[in-house]
């Protein structure tokens, strides 16, 4: 754990918090965001930086979904609930995004030695721990099944998962993405994912395995805490978390550099999911 631990104890952090500003913007804009900041981070012109984001209803698919045999009759159905429809460039699976859900994006170098997998799992969930470590509660990282977008490193409490971690690499650059449900029904969130999947494959048989999702083992933070918590607190709280870490923590925007690096990043996001869906 303790390797996970120098993960976050960086000399400075830079945050760059977008939990009020992205809402309204297309979640494209934080997958071009972070392979910016990968870009940038990685190539040591940048400091390790937190990017936190949020976006008004969209469900971010993954690559494999976009395999499914119906695909269209599921993203009709999302479409027709208010969503709207992205498929992200990294690994997994669907996931809901809403005014409930706070993402955070940590990016750091990949050093010399590498960073393996589990350790920039590992450095997140440690974060989480210590950002709910008021609460009288044991957070667990194990896969929960019948979740959407299940993984080794989901987090749950008392076995009903709230957050879900991926990993992003490119450039020497390492983005580790947490979504946490602060508030809402997570089981409501699962539903409309397990009604996409059974649109969208009508039980026929294919070659790769969506999760039967089991909406009972979703909920939000707010709900397994018994506490009305915002994404504003939970803020709060990451801010807290991580300034013990660092040596200097300063709120920052992309440099020059960075926003032109964006606009080349973002193109090519918007270009990829247009294709794959279609549009």
């Amino acid at each position: 754990m303790n390797l996970a631990q120098d993960l976050l104890q960086q000399v400075e952090w830079r945050v760059i918090d977008q939990s009020a500003l992205a809402v309204h913007l297309n979640a494209l804009h934080s997958f071009g965001m972070d392979d910016t900041l990968c870009a940038s981070v990685g190539s040591g012109s940048a400091p390790p930086t937190a990017r936190t984001w949020v976006h008004h209803n969209t469900i971010v698919l993954g690559i494999q979904d976009t395999r499914l045999p119906y695909l269209d009759e599921g993203i009709d159905f999302l479409k027709s609930q208010g969503y709207q429809v992205i498929v992200r460039n990294s690994g997994g699976l669907a996931v809901v995004l809403d005014e409930g859900v706070l993402n955070i994006s940590l990016i750091f170098p990949e050093s010399e030695k590498g960073i393996d997998i589990n350790r920039g799992y590992d450095a997140m969930w440690m974060l989480i721990k210590e950002m709910f470590s008021d609460f009288n509660i044991e957070i667990e990282a194990k896969e929960i099944v019948g979740s959407y977008c299940p993984g080794s490193y989901d987090l749950s409490i008392g076995g009903q998962k709230f957050a879900g971690i991926s990993q992003r690499r490119l450039r020497n650059g390492v983005a580790v993405q947490i979504y946490l449900g602060v508030n809402g029904s997570g089981s409501e969130r699962a539903d409309l994912i397990g009604k996409f999947y059974s649109l969208s494959r009508k039980g026929e048989q294919t070659k790769f395995q969506y999760p039967e999702i089991q909406p009972a083992v979703m909920a939000s933070l707010s709900e397994l805490l018994g506490a009305e918590l915002t994404v504003q607190d939970v803020m709060l709280r990451f801010l807290q978390a991580l300034k013990n870490k660092a040596g200097r923590l300063y709120a920052g925007q992309l440099t020059e550099d960075e926003a032109s690096l964006f606009e080349a990043y973002y193109h090519r996001v918007t270009e990829r999911n247009e294709k794959v869906l279609g549009e």
